[in-house]
């Protein structure tokens, strides 16, 4: 069990002062040096295991080596692993019910690609059957598959979770429940032979032109032995009207039955018909890895881990001449890397080495589903248990000064008490998640932390702006959600102002330091989601024989 009064202590305790000589190394000229370089053109967006991907890790272990800190990858600075690539789509997907058909074109109304690794994918009339959110949740009571034969069948899924009851999966806070790899995995599960997710701005949290281009080219996965669908779709609500019409019912109605534990998956009696060929790569991509060693002689066998995804969409295939072909992903998240280094420059300058040791890891693959990160939660350095926390950074303020800092999943650890005092040092507040629709937490590589049991901070600006109306930060936002996000748009510019940029690295790096100094390690809230694999992962430790060393480069 955990030790209740050393928890307690680690709330009530200030948090550990760092050295202004050391903050001092965070500015925004070096966290806009790394992003000038990891987001231009000659590394052609970062595409995992592309020239690009390798010419960002070796400059990424470069700069780490040269804060002086240790390899502590399985070969060097880098933990390689093998992806796969799949590189293929439908042209069209035809629907037909009796004489009735409907024939629906490639990224204008619908997105089919293959989910395994078949060098082929052929669906011939397959039955549609609408299985509402397509979540099977006994701790809320809720099935929507409600047993049902589903083995060979097409399921048409809606997007996020159901959100009318606070009660209920969060309410309009999206869930694990809520995320289109949850379908698919459930898809898989019930031996279906693909699933459409229905896509609309307002459940996925950006335009269908995101959908467009984050899965157009090869689409990446970690070899596996496990079961995926062998069809993986997204469809727009204008098509999926018209979709759902060929069925003579009403999208609307299908929605509003969706909504209740009374749930049944409905037949449409519309076959599904499609045939593409796909192009498999095998290839290797890598984490990078560089570890600061902890002064404290116990303490220093355990880490506190910051976590930067490195890769990007790399390039657009069948541009016209003349037209932007590169996915430089300069806010994404070029910009975090950006911010972990210039946190790791901080460490470097402290006089002493604090406590725990401080483990960096760029990640890889984190736009393909998080495939670096849930590698190294896999296979990490050292046991998952001693790892004290995970402090995500995906993406740069790059609109100036807030006075608010977001922390996604606010509530979830006590970590909060310690964020909130040093943000008010910094004379802001903490928010929880501003946009909470979107499912933050569950999409960006704390999660595949947080599912083996490490505490995770991830947060980031505010969008309350210093010398800004009101309003102002939440426009800019979505503003970038629609021209930018997962867009060759998504580049260094003249006008970023990354004061707010620097203030969030301090405290990414004071949170850490804090954590690296406390005696007690953070916890998951009681009764949270995560709180069980962590305990899981505590025990382990306990149980394993005298003699652990503390945590070293290799």
């Amino acid at each position: 069990m955990l030790n209740v009064a050393l928890v307690l202590a680690l709330a009530a305790a200030p948090p550990a002062r760092t050295s202004p000589a050391a903050e001092r190394a965070i500015t925004a000229d070096a966290i806009r040096a790394h992003v000038r370089f990891l987001a231009s053109d000659l590394l052609e967006g970062r595409g995992p295991g592309t020239r690009g991907d390798a010419l960002a890790q070796s400059y990424i272990a470069a700069q780490l080596e040269a804060l002086g800190l240790r390899p502590a990858g399985t070969q060097g600075f880098l933990q390689p692993f093998d992806i796969v690539g799949v590189d293929g789509h439908a042209e069209t997907v035809q629907f037909s019910r009796g004489r009735e058909s409907l024939v629906l074109r490639h990224a204008e109304e619908v997105v089919a690609v293959a989910g395994d690794e078949a060098p082929r994918t052929a669906v011939d009339r397959a039955e549609l059957v609408f299985v509402g959110y397509g979540i099977r949740a006994p701790e809320y009571g809720w099935d929507d598959f409600k047993g049902q034969n589903l083995r060979g069948k097409m399921l048409l899924i809606l997007n996020s979770d159901p959100e009318d009851d606070p009660a209920l999966f969060a309410g309009r806070a999206r869930l694990w429940y809520g995320r289109w790899d949850y379908k698919y995995e459930m898809a898989a599960r019930v031996g279906a032979a693909g699933a459409i997710i229905l896509h609309t701005t307002h459940s996925a949290g950006y335009p269908w032109q995101v959908v467009r281009s984050s899965w157009t080219g090869p689409q990446y996965s970690v070899p596996t032995t496990e079961r995926r669908v062998p069809l993986r779709g997204w469809v727009t609500e204008e098509a999926c009207r018209k979709l759902v019409a060929l069925a003579g019912r009403s999208l609307d109605d299908l929605v509003r039955s969706a909504n209740g534990r009374q749930f049944q998956p409905v037949p449409l009696g519309i076959g599904v018909s499609t045939a593409f060929d796909s192009r498999i790569e095998r290839t290797r991509t890598s984490n990078v890895l560089a570890l600061l060693p902890g002064s404290d002689p116990k303490l220093s066998s355990e880490v506190v881990l910051y976590t930067a995804h490195h890769d990007h969409l790399g390039m657009r295939t069948g541009a016209a001449p003349g037209e932007d072909a590169i996915y430089n992903g300069a806010e994404d998240n070029a910009s975090g890397v950006a911010l972990m280094l210039t946190v790791a420059r901080a460490y470097a300058a402290l006089d002493r080495a604090p406590r725990r040791s401080i483990l960096f890891a760029a990640v890889a693959a984190e736009e393909q589903g998080l495939l670096g990160s849930e590698y190294l939660a896999r296979h990490p350095p050292v046991p998952l248990g001693r790892i004290a926390v995970n402090i995500n950074i995906d993406g740069a303020n790059v609109f100036g000064r807030t006075r608010d800092v977001t922390v996604i999943g606010l509530g979830k650890t006590d970590l909060d008490v310690t964020l909130r005092t040093l943000a008010r040092a910094q004379g802001r507040v903490l928010r929880g998640d501003q946009l909470p629709d979107r499912g933050y937490f569950y999409r960006s590589d704390q999660f595949s932390f947080a599912r083996v049991g490490v505490p995770s901070a991830y947060f980031e600006s505010g969008l309350d702006y210093r010398g800004r109306p009101a309003g102002w930060g939440r426009e800019k936002r979505e503003a970038w959600e629609e021209t930018r996000y997962h867009q060759p748009s998504d580049e260094l510019t003249p006008d970023w102002d990354l004061s707010g940029a620097v203030e969030d690295a301090r405290l990414q790096f004071a949170l850490g330091y804090s954590v690296a100094q406390a005696t007690p390690l953070p916890a998951w809230t009681k009764g949270d989601e995560f709180e069980a694999p962590r305990l899981r992962s505590l025990e382990a430790l306990r149980q394993r024989p005298p003699g652990s060393t503390p945590a070293s480069g290799r």
